[in-house]
């Protein structure tokens, strides 16, 4: 199950995202984090990297080299976007498999299996988007088979400039971080109504409540959206400065909402069809606005109808 934690800057959800892995792991349920924030803290987050590896964003021509496999509709890894959805003949992964991306490519966290996209270098600098970066993680997720109980979790960019690609459709649940103040829930609104659109599955989780007028405001303003909250505290303090004993260290309120989240992930199985649907729709929608133009190529002919995506073609 693929899991994203979205929401304004500072409103904790990189605390949310390792908190929520670690409670997982802690479990002994397979989960792979990955960090698809500009602003690289989820190691920090998870308790500090025990073990490096290195970033997807950095090695995408030989991720699309891999992923294409033997796919007779993508003639080069060079035509592969980040779009380019799977069909008969492409390379597909099972989580924290033994092929040469997760090899390479996972480290570990705090005890927790991770994944990092890679921050901004010197020649990024005013010539390159964030999103070029992010689109590695797009193709790795598009052609990623995952299955009940096991869970892959990506902290992602802050604020709604993660509807800026289609990663966004890529999720069996986003889970948006909110803050009890008015910018808090700012991002709830935009995200409510993108996610509309393509029937994306969102739950609201307060952060950094205080009180009883914190929740009132939020249930106020986002609704029966609002799935749970966490309390401000000295074990969410001691997440947020990534200390490795703060799974240990939070209270029985915060340990329950946790609970929470994992129990309505569970509830609700994946829809592969959704999935493929809106890859397909959001690939096309890049061939027609730039791809096709920039590759010379007729990208759309990416696309196989024949293609059963899910459980018909599981390893």
């Amino acid at each position: 199950m693929r899991i994203a934690f979205v929401g304004k800057g500072g409103s904790g959800k990189t605390t949310l995202s390792a908190l929520f892995s670690r409670h997982l792991a802690r479990s002994g349920a397979p989960v792979l984090a990955i960090d698809g924030d500009i602003n690289q803290h989820l190691a920090e987050a998870l308790g500090g990297a025990e073990e490096s590896a290195p970033p997807l964003g950095a090695h995408l021509a030989e991720i699309k080299t891999l992923l294409r496999g033997d796919n007779p509709r993508i003639p080069s890894p060079e035509a592969m976007i980040k779009t380019t959805p799977p069909g008969r003949g492409s390379r597909l992964l099972r989580p924290l498999g033994d092929d040469e991306l997760h090899t390479r490519h996972v480290g570990r966290a705090g005890g927790v299996p991770l994944m990092v996209t890679g921050e901004f270098d010197e020649s990024d600098l005013g010539v390159a988007c964030y999103h070029s970066k992010l689109g590695a993680v797009e193709l790795y997720l598009g052609h990623l088979l995952d299955g009940p109980g096991e869970y892959v979790v990506v902290d992602m960019t802050a604020g709604a400039d993660a509807f800026a690609s289609g990663l966004f459709t890529r999720f069996d649940m986003t889970f948006l971080v909110a803050e009890p103040t008015r910018k808090g829930v700012s991002v709830y609104r935009q995200y409510r109504d993108h996610a509309e659109q393509f029937g994306i599955r969102i739950a609201v989780v307060g952060n950094k409540v205080t009180g009883e007028d914190d929740l009132l405001f939020l249930k106020e303003q986002v609704g029966d959206d609002l799935l749970t909250h966490l309390v401000h505290s000295p074990g969410v303090r001691a997440a947020e400065q990534g200390r490795a004993d703060a799974l240990t260290s939070l209270e029985p309120h915060n340990l329950h909402a946790l609970r929470i989240l994992r129990q309505t992930v569970d509830a609700h199985p994946r829809d592969w069809d959704r999935l493929h649907r809106h890859a397909v729709e959001f690939h096309l929608r890049n061939v027609h606005a730039w791809a096709d133009a920039r590759t010379g190529g007729d990208l759309a002919a990416q696309v196989d109808p024949d293609y059963v995506p899910g459980s018909a073609a599981l390893l």
